[in-house]
């Protein structure tokens, strides 16, 4: 049963007016009676259609500067009641309340306002009241009425309604509009939420790129410390989440040092000194390193901030700063230099994918030397075990597909974001050759299995000896058989660290 259901009047009270002709004359024609507020009225009653002001309905003026217009039992019984109940039939008639079928709101632009840098009032008068209840309330009974809830919306009717003589709709139709209107609710109500939890929408300069506006919707100041620079931009948020997401999982390890470079570590070691940890990390790749961001696991000193100082780095990052260091740091006036807060981060992650969200667990997995699984002959040195478990908390924090090749605790090259891991492995052994890093005794850390013996072959050809991956091929056997016989070391994680 299709549940058709006439529109016989309608409630209209909008924010943006596009599109808003071709509805209310199409409404009009179909013989639907109008009520309307505002700005809304006045826009209606000049395209020559006439209007039922809601004053007329509910016999109240528009009051408090317009904060209170259509919250009223004449407006919402109307919305809410059950059109086959007697009950209700009985009470819509004792207190004269019209039956209403359509309702049309498109909200105040609450995050918008906030973007724009509006004042702390101008932002709580766009906290929509009378339209988000106007929504609720009809995309609950959507079994009788019809509810549009932004502008996008109103074609969709026009084009429902457009070949009949009357308007009518069915159920399906009713529920896609209420199931578009409560996301419409739950994003709003998000806003404001995060708007009154100081999870502040800041502006950034541009987005990705110069044409793109770009916005943050969070709490930076729980995260982190701006001691001195430039505004933080959209990109030098993705590093910045990228750098501290990685250090994570160094917190405890001794003094480290990471430089990253679009999401990705270009640079990275651990040293008994954190002014060594910078030098064999930038060693990596002195080239990628121009413009990079960089972040410590531990109080940055003066003599590590004088080797600092003589790159151009866009942003610098540690628990804390030498006060010595710190002013060092700050004679370049653009830096941005960052001190980290102690923070616990959400579990979950989110993502925008097509028209919606992706959500999923944080990834806090860090696999210890103790879980490895030994899958050859040759087992690790205890040094390379050392590297390897190093190697794998890296490969996890870099782009896939990946490959992390590292030596004495210190990244020598990595292959990031390529659609084959052989490719990624071939970038790796590039680089690392064009810093002359010596190959020999060096591991090779893989984010996710290897389906062909073709990676570890390539390494063992480079004098690479030892290598960790999650394992999970149906043909596993043949990397551990290439390794037993070209003594190879290999242990699986049985863990995955895709990272898209």
């Amino acid at each position: 049963m299709e549940n058709i259901r006439k529109i016989k009047s309608a409630l209209i009270s909008v924010f943006s007016k596009d599109g808003l002709d071709e509805l209310v004359e199409i409404l009009d024609s179909r013989g639907v009676k109008i009520y309307s507020t505002g700005g809304t009225q006045k826009y209606i009653e000049n395209l020559g259609i006439s209007i039922i002001p809601v004053e007329e309905l509910t016999e109240y003026p528009s009051i408090l500067g317009g904060r209170v217009k259509t919250l009223h039992p004449k407006v919402f019984g109307g919305i809410l009641s059950r059109r086959a109940n007697n009950e209700d039939d009985a009470q819509l008639s004792e207190y004269k309340i019209p039956e209403i079928d359509l309702v049309v709101v498109d909200l105040y632009p609450f995050e918008k306002t906030v973007a724009s840098g509006s004042s702390d009032q101008e932002i709580i008068e766009k906290i929509d009241i009378g339209g988000i209840s106007l929504i609720r309330a009809a995309a609950k009974n959507f079994n009788d009425v019809t509810v549009l809830s932004k502008k996008e919306h109103y074609k969709e009717l026009v084009n429902i309604i457009s070949s009949k003589n009357d308007a009518t709709t069915n159920i399906n139709e009713r529920k896609y509009f209420a199931t578009q209107s409560f996301s419409v609710s739950s994003n709003y109500d998000s806003a404001i939420h995060s708007y009154f939890n100081k999870s502040e929408i800041t502006p950034l300069r541009y987005g990705e790129n110069p044409h793109q506006k770009g916005w943050f919707s969070g709490n930076l100041k729980d995260v982190f410390n701006q001691l001195h620079g430039k505004q933080i931009s959209y990109n030098n948020l993705l590093d910045i989440d990228a750098a501290i997401m990685l250090m994570e999982d160094f917190t405890d390890s001794l003094p480290t040092f990471a430089i990253l470079k679009h999401n990705n570590a270009c640079g990275f070691a651990t040293r008994k000194t954190l002014s060594d940890a910078y030098s064999s990390a930038l060693q990596a790749d002195p080239v990628s390193a121009f413009g990079g961001v960089l972040i410590a696991n531990t109080e940055i000193d003066l003599e590590t901030a004088t080797q600092i100082n003589n790159l151009f780095c866009e942003v610098v990052i540690a628990p804390s700063f030498n006060q010595e260091a710190l002013q060092l740091l700050k004679s370049k006036k653009n830096r941005i230099i960052l001190k980290k807060n102690n923070v616990v981060f959400p579990d979950e992650i989110v993502r925008s994918c097509l028209n919606g969200k992706l959500l999923q667990q944080r990834d806090k997995s860090v696999e210890n030397i103790n879980s490895f699984i030994l899958k050859t002959l040759q087992e690790p040195t205890s040094s390379q075990m050392d590297d390897l478990y190093f190697a794998n908390k890296l490969v996890k924090h870099t782009k896939s597909n990946t490959i992390v090749l590292v030596k004495n605790q210190q990244l020598l090259a990595s292959g990031t974001g390529q659609t084959s891991r052989v490719d990624a492995l071939n970038q790796a052994i590039h680089k690392a050759k064009n810093f002359k890093f010596d190959l020999n005794d060096a591991v090779m850390a893989s984010d996710a299995f290897f389906p062909f013996p073709d990676c570890v072959e390539i390494a063992g050809n480079e004098g690479i000896n030892a290598v960790i991956q999650p394992g999970g091929s149906v043909k596993d056997n043949l990397s551990i058989e290439y390794c037993n016989k070209n003594k190879i070391g290999m242990v699986f994680t049985g863990i995955r660290h895709f990272k898209h």
